[in-house]
């Protein structure tokens, strides 16, 4: 018996090594973290929304509802023809599973050409530190180094563990939103949009999807990958010609003229320079050659139209939240996307583009020699795991491509093959609309008489002439001068006007790869204000922002677009560099009433102009100065009403 025994526990491990062996060389696997509904914090809320007696559709951005038993001849506009896009469960599971999964391909952009994982922070010491949670949970994953490394002046030592910001569920293994594939023998790490809206309950251990990841330290783990570089637009690299050190090292670009590539070296330690700047739970998005980081929103989307700190998705399906999700994949996790777009957004040639991104990449593969005879663009082309569109990601070309648009603003739409076009991404956008936060705990919630007052004090300081409705929001975007915040931000899209172009995209049942006789049409923009778009895109008076929903206020601090107002859990705590900085978190009652007390927030503005760091990133924690404390008339009861009114709100 004891010999069946020893002979038993020698064959488990030799039978998962032959295992594991058979996957990686034939079934080449993915993985990412999907928690069951048993792990979610807001399970309750998500599923009460997901059931009910009525059809619902979405067609380009406008909602219908009829009763479940009508059929569908008889609403001839409830077609694909028309756009409509029905709200089923299947769709909604897809959506799901697209935000937990889908990767779009960027594991190659990640390890491949950025080396996420190539640098002093390795994918084995990602594995060592999941194990050493013991299935504890955090939402800090803190991975050990492996090498010394000096970034913007701040020595790491080997051994150094950094913080991660990734947040794994109790019980869990994997980060949440960090997605694996294995193939050609490597395995590569890629994100998909849970590594940002999703976190973890910190005294629970369970998932709150929808909630910011706000210690999410991206700009860290950047600037620790070799070819961060790759990035470079991402940041504050206005002009590559000065990082120009061997006119020798050219490329002929569009024109068939030699034109110098960046130093590698030089430009990587510009490029890492910035990135170590950036606050954790914030990220540059745009490629303006600015770096304006900016907080990464909650997923409480509902009603909270249009989207984005500017409000430039507000156009097409889901009343642009399709727009908005797209954008992340399609332009954020690729830099080489923007290839076909690089002159007029950014004013680089397409050679000198694709060359700089390539010349340092991680995978000798994809590494770009100037002296190979090839274009870069030639070059790229042999390797492209996507071909015919720019970039690795699975992506469809918009049919007016290579101009820009409302519903596309690089030109390209997240679509993997064998889908439909848009259809991971509008399944995106109806999953998020059913996310609830989570409800108040009994031991935080208010009596009944301070939620009377604060609600009082909300119209009384007229909160609510912009936050009203049942989503606490007018769904306008107001000038950036208006609202007196940081104002970069407001532009960033402004360089698209040299290739904007009509909304034109295909039904939603057209096969992806799109076949060359595809139907176009264009997405109706009736009902949308002209200058509102102007405004989102920030093309007229220096750009705005969007008057953004109140719901689901305790679960995203700190606050404005900028992420700057931020107070920890003791008011000595003021500002991004003694919180964020410093790995604490924001309080969100504290930080709720430093964005109404004006004496607050000028401790917080202060403290982040003393930062160089944020001042070099464009955060200031100004603006939106409505104030609710004595100076205004408020007793100090009425702000503590407010501020607590606030934190409990929900959906009508």
């Amino acid at each position: 018996m004891r010999k069946s025994k020893r002979l038993l526990l020698w064959l488990i491990p030799v039978a998962v090594v032959a295992a594991l062996w058979l996957i990686a060389n034939v079934v080449e696997p993915e993985y990412a973290y999907v928690p069951p509904a048993h792990k979610l914090e807001n399970s309750t809320q998500i599923q009460a929304r997901q059931t009910g007696v009525i059809r619902q559709y979405d067609i380009w951005g406008k909602t219908l509802t009829v009763p479940g038993t009508a059929l569908r001849d008889q609403h001839p506009r409830l077609t694909a023809a028309n756009g409509a896009v029905e709200v089923t469960k299947e769709l909604l599971a897809l959506g799901r599973r697209s935000l937990y999964e889908g990767s779009f391909g960027n594991e190659v952009f990640l390890t491949d050409i950025l080396g996420i994982v190539d640098g002093p922070m390795k994918l084995r010491n990602v594995a060592k530190a999941l194990a050493e949670l013991k299935g504890r949970g955090t939402t800090n994953l803190r991975v050990e180094l492996d090498q010394d490394v000096t970034i913007g002046g701040k020595t790491f030592r080997k051994g150094d563990k950094i913080d991660t910001g990734f947040d794994v569920a109790k019980g869990a293994y994997s980060p949440i939103g960090v997605t694996f594939k294995y193939a050609e023998g490597k395995t590569r790490i890629g994100v998909s949009c849970m590594a940002c809206h999703a976190t973890v309950n910190r005294d629970t251990g369970r998932v709150v999807e929808g909630a910011p990841n706000s210690d999410l330290n991206l700009g860290l783990m950047l600037a620790l990958a070799p070819n961060s570089a790759a990035y470079f637009n991402h940041t504050d690299v206005a002009n590559l010609v000065d990082y120009v050190k061997n006119g020798q090292r050219t490329v002929i670009n569009s024109k068939g003229q030699a034109e110098a590539l960046p130093d590698p070296a030089l430009l990587e330690k510009a490029v890492d320079d910035n990135l170590i700047k950036w606050a954790p739970g914030n990220f540059d998005t745009t490629v303006d050659k600015v770096s304006d980081v900016t907080q990464i929103p909650d997923m409480f989307t509902k009603g909270d139209h249009p989207y984005s700190w500017s409000g430039f998705a507000i156009a097409g399906p889901f009343k642009g939240l399709s727009t908005f999700s797209n954008n992340v994949h399609a332009q954020n996790t690729d830099t080489l996307s923007q290839t076909e777009v690089s002159k007029p957004l950014m004013g680089i040639d397409k050679e000198v583009y694709v060359g700089t991104i390539l010349q340092n990449a991680a995978h000798r593969k994809f590494r770009y020699d100037p002296g190979s005879g090839l274009k870069p663009t030639e070059f790229f082309n042999r390797l492209d795991p996507n071909p015919g569109t720019p970039g690795v990601n699975e992506v469809i070309k918009i049919p007016n491509f290579p101009k820009v648009s409302a519903i596309a603003p690089n030109g390209l739409y997240i679509s993997s093959p064998g889908f439909k076009a848009g259809e991971q991404v509008n399944a995106m956008s109806a999953y998020q609309n059913s996310i609830r936060p989570p409800e108040t705990d009994t031991a935080e919630t208010s009596d009944a008489k301070t939620l009377s007052l604060g609600a009082e004090v909300f119209k009384k300081a007229q909160c609510i002439t912009c936050h009203a409705g049942d989503y606490y929001t007018n769904n306008r975007i107001l000038r950036a001068a208006e609202i007196g915040t940081e104002p970069s931000r407001a532009k960033a899209f402004y360089f698209t006007r040299n290739a904007f172009g009509e909304a034109e995209f295909y039904p939603p049942d057209t096969p992806v790869p799109i076949p060359p006789d595809a139907k176009v049409t264009k997405v109706p923009l009736d009902g949308i204000d002209p200058e509102q778009i102007e405004l989102g895109f920030g093309y007229k008076a220096g750009g705005g922002y969007k008057v953004k929903g109140l719901i689901g206020l305790r679960w995203s601090a700190p606050y404005l677009h900028d992420g700057g107002v931020a107070v920890g859990p003791d008011l000595s705590q003021a500002g991004v560099p003694a919180t964020l900085m410093k790995g604490i978190h924001p309080d969100p009652y504290n930080s709720l009433k430093a964005l109404i007390d004006r004496k607050l927030r000028l401790r917080v503005v202060e403290a982040n102009r003393k930062d160089s760091r944020l001042r070099d990133t464009h955060v200031t924690g100004q603006g939106h100065e409505y104030w609710v404390d004595e100076s205004s008339g408020f007793t100090q009861e009425q702000q503590d009403a407010l501020v607590k009114y606030l934190l409990q709100l929900k959906m009508k």
